[in-house]
């Protein structure tokens, strides 16, 4: 069933819409569980389209869009994703919690990390390795296999069909999703609030309980803002001889390379938080706005 209403002016429209998809729970104790989503198989073009990267350029400016690196976006592919299960949200401190006392298996983990304190906000401070050791543990629990998504399979899982910069639409709303919502000047650059014919709005400077806004057509939370998220691959500065399959992109030696993370976040920028958006970072990096989801490899049933 799907339910929608409008946050409107005369310049934009943007839809409201809450979605429902198949799911299965993964127990993790008596009272703590984890909602898995079916994401269906599927193709799409992945990457920043050229209606993007003139806007990109319109608010940043040419020598500034080269300077952050928004080209490593490109060029715009298409990808053929199998079905996978992904968490129906980022991974929140009680679950963080629950699977932080299971079994060890590389490493030790910090059963309360966050910075920002809450049972249903999204854990965060936790680096790649840490995410890796939560999949990982998990894995060996439930007998199911468990790991971060491909960074293929992270963005057609947030567009779910679409193909405008944000699941929800050409713009973003800060009803709609947890970013810095307001222009800021960080060492005298301005970053502007707004994406696009999109409104100012609040600017919460933490995180927020996870799935209290709309889902995305896939059944998906927070796919836009609250947390980055981290992702298997390695990040690559462009997508020239990028995977078509959907796998994630991993070097023979990952020693010193640095790891992907998708989504945006409660800091960045609307154009940070856009489904084409890469971020990346060393894998041993944990700040407030890092966490993760997960995703599963489907089980041989499933009703």
């Amino acid at each position: 069933m799907t339910n929608e209403s409008t946050v409107a002016d005369k310049r934009l429209v943007i839809s409201r819409q809450t979605h429902q998809g198949k799911y299965f729970t993964e127990p993790l104790d008596d009272s703590t569980r984890l909602d898995i989503m079916l994401i269906p198989s599927g193709s799409f073009q992945m990457g920043q389209t050229e209606a993007e990267t003139a806007e990109l350029i319109r608010q940043l400016g040419e020598e500034k869009y080269q300077e952050l690196n928004y080209a490593d976006e490109l060029p715009r592919h298409k990808v053929t994703i199998p079905s996978f299960f992904m968490a129906r949200t980022p991974i929140t401190q009680s679950q963080w919690r629950v699977v932080a006392g299971y079994d060890r298996i590389d490493q030790n983990l910090d059963p309360d990390p966050s910075h920002f304190k809450g049972a249903n906000r999204p854990v965060e401070q936790v680096n790649w390795d840490d995410a890796t050791e939560f999949c990982q543990r998990l894995s060996q629990r439930t007998g199911r296999t468990y790991r971060l998504t491909s960074e293929a399979e992270w963005e057609y899982a947030c567009r779910a069909g679409t193909t405008t910069p944000f699941h929800c639409g050409e713009t973003l709303s800060d009803e709609l999703a947890n970013y810095a919502a307001q222009d800021r000047e960080i060492s005298g650059t301005l970053y502007q609030g707004t994406y696009g014919r999109g409104l100012l709005g609040q600017y919460r400077e933490e995180t927020t309980e996870v799935g209290q806004f709309p889902a995305n057509p896939f059944g998906l939370y927070d796919m836009h803002g609250n947390v980055l998220e981290w992702c298997e691959d390695d990040y690559h500065s462009s997508y020239e001889d990028a995977p078509a399959d959907g796998r994630a992109w991993v070097d023979l030696d990952r020693t010193e390379t640095r790891r992907v993370l998708r989504g945006g976040s409660w800091f960045g920028t609307p154009w940070n938080c856009r489904s084409a958006c890469r971020d990346d970072y060393s894998r041993d990096r944990r700040l407030s706005n890092f966490g993760f989801r997960v995703c599963c490899v489907p089980p041989r049933t499933f009703s």
